[in-house]
């Protein structure tokens, strides 16, 4: 019997790519899915294969909908926040409309949900949260104007929720992968370190979920890289720059 058996875990952003095959390892793990997105066809699709999903159609960047898949999605034992937004971006091509939606969704959509359900935790004494974050929001990065920004606001809202949050029975954490292979990924032109199948990355998700350490980064040694980047000083990172 594994740690999921039997407990009710709602997923944010669950239609497709790292969320669907999240759904999938969690439910070969007996655990009971609310499952959310935007796209209803693709989650009917999910729950019609697999045993105790339920589909709770939810937009993030609107805050009623949000409310009601909430009332919807009632008592749960743990969220995951996997909701993501990207389009590749340098600053000189600056497009306000997809910045903002980017945002709107990678963090200020974390903020609705987590405003439906922390308070809820809090009063049962327990509960278990998951935001997936990105390695990217460890630094700026070239071309990822809006994206790595956004990333870097759920990074530090986790770490403040996780000095808040100790002694409630609510455990927190951020999980920041690399580059997954998703229709997201699909936008760049770049060679990207590393790339993961979503089913390997909802593996190391999982593994991740049934601790209580606050951060995983991965795949190693590629986090390596990008955390050392931190330790190096600026007139080395942006030399020539």
């Amino acid at each position: 019997m594994s740690s999921f058996d039997g407990k009710t875990y709602w997923i944010i952003g669950a239609s497709e790519g790292l969320g669907r095959a999240l759904a999938e390892v969690l439910s070969r793990q007996g655990a009971h899915l609310i499952l959310s997105a935007r796209n209803i066809d693709r989650l009917a699709e999910i729950c019609a294969i697999l045993p105790n999903a339920q589909a709770v159609p939810c937009d993030v960047t609107d805050l009623d909908s949000v409310r009601r898949a909430a009332v919807e999605a009632g008592e749960v034992d743990g969220l995951v926040y996997n909701a993501g937004a990207y389009e590749p971006m340098r600053s000189a091509d600056w497009d306000t409309e997809a910045v903002l939606a980017m945002t709107d969704v990678n963090y200020t959509g974390a903020l609705r949900v987590l405003g439906e359900t922390v308070r809820r935790f809090v009063r049962a004494g327990r509960g278990d949260i998951t935001l997936i974050g990105s390695l990217s929001g460890y630094r700026g990065l070239p071309a990822a104007v809006g994206y790595a920004g956004s990333k870097a606001a759920l990074i530090s809202l986790a770490e403040t929720m996780r000095f808040d949050l100790v002694g409630t029975g609510v455990t927190v954490r951020i999980v920041n992968p690399g580059f997954i292979k998703t229709r997201l990924t699909e936008k760049n032109s770049f060679r990207m370190p590393m790339l993961m199948s979503p089913e390997d990355a909802a593996e190391r998700v999982v593994k991740a979920m049934s601790r209580r350490r606050f951060r995983a980064d991965f795949p190693a040694p590629f986090s390596w890289v990008i955390r050392l980047l931190d330790y190096l000083p600026d007139w080395l990172v942006y030399r020539g720059k």
